[in-house]
């Protein structure tokens, strides 16, 4: 425990005091009456307003799609299910700004809807509410779904049997089974949306501001760092209370029900009900998920002399004058970077998990709500205290490009918790007992008794690290080295800049992130078993 525990300190609550500190310290003591000021104007009481009103409506709006989708995966089977259900899950993994992008070039100027409809909503309310019920709609379909798969039908059927109709069995038995699961990812849509960036800040214009974003706003172009201190504490507070709830609702589920083999409960779709709810959930993901990257797709191709190659042949190029380095040489920085990130979520996240299953307590709980803090914290805050806090020995980072691959790794490692937590569980505790007895070491009772167990989760674990590392966007814009940017970093660089060139190349290296992600994903639902993570 003693190596993560560090590494948590150091990079995560280390750079994320600093800031707190550089913001309410000053002139030889702390300013607490800033706190009473920043919550007292007005425009940031609109700014909290508009963060929690848009984040309960996604999560709303997501669970009103993705359930119907979540049933469907779970207990129909039809061709292409698996094909289908890691398809959904791409726009999970992809970074928020190429989620932005795709939604900008589906419902913004001259975008698909503009062209057919001459219907805008780009920098209106609804792109953002849509762009996160495209976003979050496999946290629903996993979570909700993975349970849903392992209910005993037999439980439902029973209840039919004594004489309940088909309402009144799913209502009595199923949905009390299923309610903590779906509280549950409910609170994780809410904490996705209420720290929502890349997002608010491609489709919200200057009319909608999160949070998140103006933490960003405050600490990167107004420079007003108390007013950022404030907002991070507020963000903070809000993280650890959700968090809490969540790992509330998890206990809860994780002691109250029989789970049996997703296999045995899955059906071809029988009558004209599960019919059409089969054919309506296929059209939903069609409309809400394949149009968009669809659409993305498409413009990275519409150059202004036809349909071509121009935007992708330009990104080996320094013409456009946005970056040093030409915006394909992104593509091998992202690579590199995420493969380091991962290592060392595999490395922290690992241990974490290892620790977590050898001890029990209140302690031991605290210690997993703590790793998960990274995931609702600001990245903004994560990034901009990175640069002024790692810039003395002994962790003197400021030049270094280890930075980006430390912050990447603070968002993969609790991935990596969570997959691996289950199936370190489920190892027999008598094989590591008998192999000690029989003389073996520590070391060797895990390479030659564990290892094996768990290799496949190690490789679903490390395939989530990969991917949340190549999206990652919010710390990685602050620190990225004007000579290195990330595949994020160019893509939000050149939707910020003019021309039709800047956004045909965006929309290409757009393309480019969308396909590594989803190989990626192909790979991992190849990989994946049953109970093989919590995700």
């Amino acid at each position: 425990m003693a190596l993560p525990l560090l590494f948590f300190a150091a990079f995560f609550g280390y750079p994320v005091a600093a800031i707190v500190t550089r913001g309410l310290h000053q002139g030889g003591g702390w300013q607490f009456g800033r706190i009473g000021d920043v919550l007292g104007d007005a425009g940031i009481r609109h700014v909290l307003w508009f963060t929690c009103w848009q984040a309960a409506a996604s999560t709303a709006l997501t669970l009103l799609a993705a359930l119907p989708g979540a049933y469907v995966f779970a207990r129909l089977d039809f061709p292409g299910r698996r094909l289908l259900r890691a398809i959904v899950t791409v726009p999970f993994v992809l970074p928020t700004v190429v989620a932005g992008s795709a939604f900008l070039a589906l419902l913004g100027r001259d975008g698909f809807t503009d062209s057919l409809f001459g219907v805008r909503l780009d920098t209106s309310v609804w792109a953002i509410l849509i762009a996160h019920v495209f976003f979050n709609y496999a946290v629903v379909v996993r979570t909700v779904g993975g349970l849903w798969a392992q209910l005993d039908p037999a439980q439902e059927e029973a209840a039919r049997m004594l004489g309940a109709g088909r309402l009144a069995a799913w209502r009595r038995v199923t949905l009390p089974a299923l309610g903590p699961s779906v509280a549950a990812a409910a609170l994780m849509v809410f904490l996705f949306t209420f720290t929502s960036f890349g997002v608010i800040q491609i489709l919200g214009g200057p009319t909608y501001s999160t949070l998140e974003v103006e933490i960003y706003r405050q600490t990167a172009e107004i420079f007003d760092l108390p007013t950022a201190a404030v907002l991070t504490l507020l963000q903070l507070a809000a993280v650890v209370a959700i968090l809490a709830v969540h790992a509330w609702t998890v206990r809860r589920r994780e002691s109250a029900l029989r789970l049996v083999d997703p296999a045995l409960t899955a059906h071809r779709p029988r009558g004209a009900a599960e019919r059409t709810l089969l054919g309506a959930v296929l059209a939903v993901i069609a409309l809400l998920i394949l149009l968009p990257l669809g659409v993305l797709v498409v413009r990275s191709f519409d150059t202004p002399g036809g349909y071509g190659l121009a935007f992708y042949r330009a990104l080996g190029s320094t013409d456009g004058g946005t970056f040093s380095v030409a915006p394909w040489e992104t593509v091998g920085n992202s690579l590199r970077f995420a493969a380091v990130a991962t290592v060392i979520a595999l490395t922290v996240g690992g241990l974490a998990a290892a620790a977590l299953v050898r001890r029990a307590g209140r302690l031991v709980r605290g210690f997993d709500a703590l790793l998960m803090l990274p995931l609702g914290t600001s990245a903004v805050t994560i990034g901009f205290g990175f640069l002024i806090a790692l810039d003395k020995p002994p962790l003197d980072l400021r030049d270094s490009w280890l930075l980006v691959p430390l912050a990447q790794a603070l968002v993969g490692a609790p991935f990596v918790m969570r997959v691996m937590l289950p199936v370190l569980r489920a190892v027999d505790e008598r094989l590591r007992e008998a192999a000690a007895v029989l003389g073996a070491s520590p070391w060797r009772v895990w390479r030659e008794v564990e290892l094996p167990l768990v290799s496949r989760a190690v490789a679903i674990a490390a395939g989530f690290a990969f991917a949340v590392s190549l999206g990652e966007f919010g710390a990685t814009v602050f620190i990225a080295r004007p000579d290195d940017p990330t595949l994020p970093v160019a893509v939000a660089r050149l939707l910020g800049r003019a021309g039709a060139l800047n956004y045909g190349q965006a929309m290409a290296l757009s393309t480019v992130l969308m396909l590594v992600c989803a190989a990626s994903l192909l790979v991992l639902e190849s990989l994946r078993t049953t109970g093989s993570g919590e995700l």
